[in-house]
């Protein structure tokens, strides 16, 4: 069943003037007026979750005010070791990548994504439950809390593009304008906030690599005792598979990608009796054999699409791994 931190409830009750206590009991002035069906230890259930936040919604009116009240109170302090690492982390591209890969520690509700191949980049909320009236609450009080926390990171001021929702507004737009400083868009493919690459170069104010690195060391423990966590293995040959059209990373960024020094990254690998190389060669292959026989792209392209720059240099390599020319692959695949 999925769940999601309790602090994330308490934040919200507290924002709306009630308190949430240990038994799951929402409570203003000693009253109570709902009654979670679980109590709040320090996870709940998504749908604990969701019809509390769905009465709350109900409760306050539905007003933006909420929203902004939430985000204002939610702290990366409160979130642990997750949000000391985002705040210490050297840029404010380090810190969004520490809340893609350990966010999972918090809830398995939904999941950040940063995508960076386009410009401005996106810092993506994506649900991992089935639809509910709640999460267009949900998902303007977690970027509210992103974007409010992240202005405290800079050095100098952080602007945001735009931030876009999938749910249409229900209130007024000027109103979610005023609090993130920028364009807001309603109905749009993504809910995300916008971020100039520029922007996420910019150092932290207390970034500090090795007190970050420290505190993803004991992140990446705790992560590692999750059920059913995908291996580093994938989440890497995952990554690579998303980013060979623009080249072969370096090892130095897909540590970084994945919220560790390189020196960790190489460890981690060493763990699991792999290297880099050996995971960039499964992931060009796979690539390789899946547009080979799944798409109509040239071998050119397909050269170009698994990070290599001259379409001789991939045959070569493509017939040393599995001993036929791609174009015979192709044909024997059909």
């Amino acid at each position: 069943m999925a769940s999601i931190a309790t602090i994330f409830a308490r934040t919200l009750t507290r924002a709306a003037g009630l308190e949430l206590n240990a038994t799951g009991e929402v409570l203003q002035n000693g009253k109570t007026l709902f009654r979670l069906n679980h109590p709040a230890a320090d996870k709940i259930p998504d749908c604990a979750y969701f019809e509390l936040l769905e009465w709350i919604r109900v409760h306050t009116g539905d007003q933006p005010d909420l929203v902004f009240r939430y985000a204002r109170e939610i702290r990366n302090n409160d979130l642990g070791a997750l949000g000391l690492a985002a705040k210490s982390a050297p840029t404010l591209r380090d810190s969004l990548l520490r809340l893609e890969r350990y966010f999972r520690l918090l809830t398995d509700t939904a999941v950040y994504s940063l995508k960076e191949n386009t410009d401005p980049a996106l810092f993506i909320l994506e649900a991992r439950t089935p639809d509910h009236p709640a999460l267009q609450l949900r998902d303007e009080c977690a970027l509210a809390g992103v974007a409010d926390n992240i202005r405290e990171f800079g050095s100098d001021k952080v602007e945001l593009d735009y931030v876009s929702f999938k749910h249409e507004c229900r209130s007024a737009p000027a109103q979610f304008e005023d609090f993130f400083g920028c364009k807001v868009l309603f109905g749009a493919s993504h809910s995300a906030i916008a971020i100039s690459p520029d922007t996420l170069k910019q150092p932290n104010k207390l970034g500090d690599f090795g007190i970050s690195d420290f505190l993803t060391q004991h992140l990446d423990t705790e992560i590692q005792r999750l059920p059913d966590l995908a291996c580093l293995k994938d989440e890497v040959l995952n990554y690579l598979a998303s980013r060979l059209s623009d080249g072969v990373p370096q090892a130095s960024d897909v540590a970084v990608r994945m919220g560790m020094s390189e020196r960790t990254f190489y460890r981690r690998l060493a763990d699991e009796n792999l290297s880099y190389r050996d995971l960039l060669q499964d992931a060009q292959l796979s690539l390789a054999q899946d547009l080979l026989t799944d798409s109509d792209c040239s071998i050119a392209e397909v050269a170009f699409l698994t990070g290599f720059s001259e379409q001789s240099t991939f045959s070569r390599a493509f017939k040393r791994w599995v001993g036929e020319a791609p174009a015979q692959f192709r044909q024997l695949s059909l």
